[in-house]
């Protein structure tokens, strides 16, 4: 049935594939130059879960030569199209460099989008006088009605089967 998409050019399916040979599952055996090709065309086919997969590939040097720069760069177009980790990814970065107004706009994003640690970090923020009250508590507003937004049994389902796919 993936292979079917996959011909098809469904960037969905591409990517998918590209995690599974990249997680050595469902029998293929781990090839990092299949996964990073794999998802470079889905990325060029507008997928943005391959846009965070080469970055996290970029950032731990897997498949290809490690480069902050250029993951910060493929999680900033991931980002920009609603990918709540990559999103989160860059609020750590910026919190690294200590620009906290700018990891928590990020933060906040991220967190209105459903990504809990997001959350979390805001709030350790908070606590350490790095954001304020106001941010921490929009955070969690947002976040819980990201949370009663995405609710559903057919999704909670897709989510398990997916799991179960990923984990073989």
């Amino acid at each position: 049935m993936i292979q079917r998409r996959v011909a098809k050019k469904d960037p969905d399916a591409i990517d998918f594939l590209g995690d599974l040979y990249f997680h050595e599952r469902l029998g293929l055996q781990k090839d990092m130059q299949k996964a990073i090709d794999l998802w470079t065309e889905a990325a060029e086919l507008g997928s943005i879960g391959a846009l965070y997969n080469i970055g996290v590939a970029y950032y731990h040097g897997e498949g290809v030569q490690e480069n902050r720069v250029k993951a910060y760069e493929f999680y900033t177009k991931a980002a920009m199209q609603g990918h709540a980790v990559s999103r989160y990814n860059l609020g750590c970065h910026e919190g690294q460099k200590w620009n906290y107004d700018r990891a928590v706009r990020h933060l906040l994003i991220s967190a209105k989008i459903g990504h809990k640690d997001s959350v979390e970090f805001i709030k350790k923020a908070f606590m350490g006088g790095m954001a304020t009250k106001e941010q921490y508590a929009e955070a969690l507003k947002g976040y819980q009605g990201a949370v009663e937004e995405m609710k559903s049994h057919d999704r909670d389902e897709a989510k398990r089967l997916g799991y179960a796919i990923r984990l073989g």
